[in-house]
């Protein structure tokens, strides 16, 4: 379970600081998949980069199963898999060479490594590139590469930055039953888009950002009720406001 309370960050500019994640705070349980959903720029990624302990807060809290991203920093990192919003793979590397150098890191016997790796390799199905070289993949091939790295050492919470941005319609499909498994595996799992289908067709309960603050949190029936409309899209529109700075 990952716990967040009022995460604040401030960014300088030229023109004067940017406010980009303002008390933002939210729960997310296991068995359960919660979708970030937000317009580009509203804070999706700073908050997310805050809840994996790459970037402080200039306010605020978060836990993971209990323990404070603070106190207990390389605990909370152990109990994530993280991917970011960044894709990169080691090019001179094959997938299972990626995965296995991730595995190392976090510790695991070469037993371990390989068996997870066959795990997630049917999972992701990832068997018909998995001894290439990752320089050339494809988009997909990438992060279906970052995603079993990430998840190498067997997490309890997930956090997914956009995982289905740029990827064509089969590969997302496969993406998506991946994220339901990880559900029926009685995982966390969290995940930012911007994309109204992804969040209606995955997440449990939704949690609308915009401007760097919450307007909304509930599962996909309660926003609708709660804004009298009959599809998640007209819901959201009414939750952020058509305009910046109007409310619903």
């Amino acid at each position: 379970m990952i716990e967040v309370h009022d995460l604040h960050k401030t960014f300088k500019a030229r023109t004067g600081p940017v406010h980009a994640v303002r008390g933002v705070g939210f729960s997310a349980r296991d068995g359960e998949i919660t979708g970030l959903l937000g317009p580009n720029g509203a804070g999706k990624t700073t908050t997310l980069r805050m809840l994996y302990t790459l970037m402080n807060p200039d306010r605020g809290s978060v836990r993971v199963d209990g323990l404070d991203f603070r106190e207990h920093a390389a605990e909370v990192r152990a109990r994530l898999g993280v991917l970011p919003d960044a894709r990169g793979v080691y090019k001179r590397l094959t997938a299972r060479e990626n995965i296995a150098y991730f595995g190392r890191l976090h510790g695991l016997d070469d037993a371990t490594i390989a068996s997870r790796t066959e795990t997630l390799a049917s999972a992701l199905q990832m068997h018909d590139f998995l001894d290439r070289r990752t320089e050339g993949f494809s988009q997909g091939q990438r992060t279906k590469t970052a995603i079993a790295r990430a998840l190498v050492h067997d997490p309890k919470n997930v956090i997914l930055d956009e995982p289905t941005n740029g990827l064509d319609v089969m590969t997302t499909r496969g993406l998506r039953e991946f994220l339901l498994q990880l559900r029926r595996e009685n995982r966390c799992v969290i995940f930012s888009s911007h994309i109204m289908q992804e969040v209606a067709a995955l997440c449990d309960r939704i949690v609308v950002i915009a401007n760097g603050e919450v307007r909304a949190e509930g599962s996909p029936d309660e926003l609708r009720a709660r804004t009298g409309t009959q599809n998640l899209e007209d819901a959201f529109v009414r939750l952020i406001g058509s305009e910046e700075g109007l409310h619903a």
